[in-house]
This record gives C-alpha cells, structure tokens and sequence, in this order.
C-alpha cells in the first residue's frame, strides 16, 4: 500500500478511467491527474502505456510521479536521440513528446505490445489540419484504452474540443465530420480579412458539447476539492517615455516604424498588433529576427516586485525580455533561473528543485516552456511582464503556483502599458477564459448530477 493516499478526488478519477475504455479528464491544472492514471493503469495493466505529453514534463511530471506513487511500475523517457532504444525496452511505460507521432507512424510495429495511451493536454491536437494531429489519427486504433486530459479544454473555441474527441471516442459523440459539427455549433460571420469569414461559437454550443460527451467525461474543479487559498488579479500600469509613444502611434496608424536601425513593416491587423505589443516591452523584431532596443523602464518595475517578495513566477514572451530580467536581477543580486525553449529537460528538474528547496528568489520562464505539469508552489505571486493571447498558456502557467500544496494567498499581476493594446489583449483575455470556463462550469454540474442521480 503506498504510504501516500491519494485525495478522495483522484480516487473517484481513477476508478472512472477503470469503469471507461475511452475517457476524457478535463479537471483543473493541479488537482493531480497524473497520478489518477498511473493508479488507474497500475490497477488494469496488461499491455504497455504510451504517454505523449510537453517535452518540458516527460521526467518533471510524469517520470518523477511515477517514482513519487508507482514505484513498482517501470518507465522509459523517449527522447528523439534514444526513442528506438526507449520503445523496445521491457518498460511498462513509455513516456515521450507530442510530436514523437512522426517517428511512431513510421515505425508503428514498436506498438505491439501497447494497450493503453493517455495524450497529456490534448490541446497539442486540436487542429485536425496539423501534421501531427493527422498522424495520431493513423495509428489511434492500436490503444484499447484511451485517455485524454486538460485543464485548459477549449481555451479559445468550442471548435477545440472536436478532434481531441475523435481521437478518444472515433467520432461516436461529436461527429466524424468536423464540417458538420462546425455548422452545428458555430455560427459564420463576414470578415474584412478572410473571404470565408470567421466562426464564431453559438449562445448554447457549450452545453450542447458538454451533454454529448458527459458520459466519458470527469471533472474536479480545484477549489471543490482541495481547500485553496485566496487568490487575486491586480492590473499595475506603466507609461511609455513620449519617444516611445510617438513610435506607438506611428506603427499603430502607418503600420510602419523606423526605429533609427532598421525599418519594420507590419503587412497586416494580426501583424500589426503584434508589433505594437513588442512596441510596448521594449523592442520590435525586424525582418532579420534582431531585437532592436527602446526602452527597459516596465522592467524595473517588475524586478522591484520581485525584490518585495520571497520566491516569485515572471512570464516573458520575448527573448528581449528574458535579457532586460535577467540583466537587472543580476545587477540586484537576485538569485534566478530561466525555463524557456532553450532549457534541457534534465535542467529544468533541477531547476524546479532547487526553486522548490527556496533556492531561488525568482524562476523567469516562457509560458509555453512552463506552462504544464511543472509544481512551482513556493511562489505566491506570478507576474505577467507582458500579455499573453493564449487563454490556455495563461491559464496554465497561473496554475503553477495555484494548485495542490499551495497554503499562501496568492495574486496574479499584470503589467501593461497605459492606454495600449496590452490592456484590451488582456480585456480579450478573460473573455476567452470566460468562454472556456462557461464549459468547464458546465461539465463539472454534470459531473455532479450524475453523482447524485
């Protein structure tokens, strides 16, 4: 018997995946998945288990989960120089990347002796057009059992949900024809950019797709749980020096700025604001990838509320950023580390360790690059240096700090540049944070009514 219970919650998860071949868990970020299914498959094994999840979590989550609560089952982290070696091995488990499924459907016999996959985040194949979401449909009917898991499910669109679906249930809830369940569930607008125009979701298109994927569904939401504490969301405003707005307001109406080095063109709206974003922390990229400077002033702020606080989480976007943070912690003496694209897999675990252990005063960190699986729990604060447009990174990388074993008041802080773009991206983002919680709320009601019915 493992000396560590698991909460009644993921208890409950796990004997829903034993009761279901194909199950969805869309439970929020950090009420423990993971371990669900590992108990869960530790229970029913008999073939081997695939686990396709970020590259950033295959040992930070996965791997030390498995040590952590199954100790008795074994596991082999496939990595692209090793993944021959990792999928012939006696290992029960098989933990590897997303887009590993490249490398799978060309050598699809080393799943023989597989029963079982668990696709963590399954947003990573959303897109039915990607190449790797049509490569895992290729090779899907090899797992008996097939378990798929987010917290963050539909972070922009309920068109999200439709092929993670497919993949788990074949199409037996929400359609084989992505074209049909569209129609039905969207509605299409004109638009000014695109001669097909956009979708937009339907008033009800939520409980509709919560209805007809309840029977595989399960969800917890952190807080019904797991006594959580307190957690706030403060907006601190920055002005931009009136150099910096004059540029602002050049690129905003000509969409061209000459910044003395180099000249950058935005061609079109989404372009555009995304320059003018750039604008505001500090630097635009021009056409050659070289940052060219303007000012560092957000950033000071930033460090100062790092200084005031224990063990703090910062989100850059942009490599500038990273540079301008790092720059001044140093000047400051403040003990750091960075996640981004950059960071080996064993290096992150350290680094999560040593930030763990009160090491570090700060983790500077790319939402994409640390935003799943990783438990950054000696943090109270996550400060946002910039905007995000991705409702699901923002969602996530917030989780890091606010999940099970977090007993401090936490806050959330976001930095933006008075009257700019950054203020109505982060407006944009909460109203895609409502939608998707608007079928996140949905689920877990049905989830509560089917326990009581």
């Amino acid at each position: 018997m493992n000396a560590m219970q698991p909460f009644s919650h993921q208890a409950k998860t796990t004997q829903f995946i034993l009761n279901n071949k194909r199950c969805l868990i869309t439970s929020d970020p950090g009420t423990g998945k993971t371990r669900s299914v590992l108990d869960a498959y530790a229970q029913r094994k008999k073939g081997k288990m695939l686990v396709l999840a970020p590259l950033s979590i295959l040992q930070a989550s996965w791997g030390d989960d498995i040590e952590k609560f199954q100790p008795k089952l074994t596991y082999s982290i496939a990595f692209a120089k090793n993944r021959k070696a990792a999928f012939s091995s006696d290992a029960d488990i098989v933990i590897t990347n997303h887009d590993a499924v490249k490398w799978i459907i060309k050598n699809v016999r080393v799943l023989n002796k597989f029963d079982t996959i668990c696709i963590d985040e399954f947003t990573a194949f959303k897109n039915r057009t990607s190449q790797r979401s049509k490569v895992l449909k290729r090779f899907i009917d090899e797992f008996k059992y097939r378990i798929a898991m987010s917290g963050t499910p539909n972070s922009n669109t309920i068109q999200d949900m439709w092929h993670p679906c497919l993949l788990v249930d074949d199409g037996d809830r929400l359609g084989r024809l992505f074209s049909k369940f569209r129609d039905e569930m969207c509605t299409n607008l004109p638009s000014m950019y695109t001669r097909f125009g956009t979708w937009e979701d339907k008033p009800d298109a939520e409980e509709r797709v919560a209805a007809l994927i309840n029977d595989i569904n399960i969800r917890y939401q952190l807080e019904d749980c797991i006594d959580m504490p307190e957690r706030i969301t403060t907006q601190l405003y920055v002005d931009l020096p009136d150099r910096i707005r004059a540029k602002y307001l050049i690129l905003q109406e000509d969409s061209v700025l000459y910044t003395g080095k180099a000249t950058i063109n935005a061609i079109h709206a989404g372009a555009k604001v995304q320059k003018l974003l750039q604008l505001c922390t500090g630097a635009i990229y021009d056409q050659d990838g070289v940052a060219q400077g303007i000012h560092k002033e957000r950033y000071k702020l930033v460090i100062d509320l790092v200084a005031e606080r224990k063990h703090s989480l910062v989100a850059f976007n942009w490599s500038h950023e990273k540079e301008y943070l790092t720059e001044l912690a140093e000047s400051m003496g403040i003990n750091y580390a960075v996640i981004d694209g950059s960071t080996p897999a064993s290096k992150r675990g350290e680094i999560v360790n040593h930030f763990q252990s009160g090491q570090l005063q700060v983790l500077f960190a790319h939402p994409q690059s640390a935003g799943h699986g990783l438990t950054l729990t000696k943090a109270t604060t996550v400060i946002w240096s910039s905007p995000t447009y991705n409702a699901e990174h923002y969602e996530q990388f917030n989780g890091r700090i606010y999940r099970a074993g977090q007993n401090k008041k936490t806050e959330i802080i976001q930095i933006a540049a008075r009257n700019t773009w950054e203020i109505e991206v982060y407006e944009k983002l909460e109203t895609k944070l409502t939608k998707m919680e608007d079928l996140l709320g949905i689920l877990t009601n049905l989830h509560q009514l089917a326990k009581t019915g």
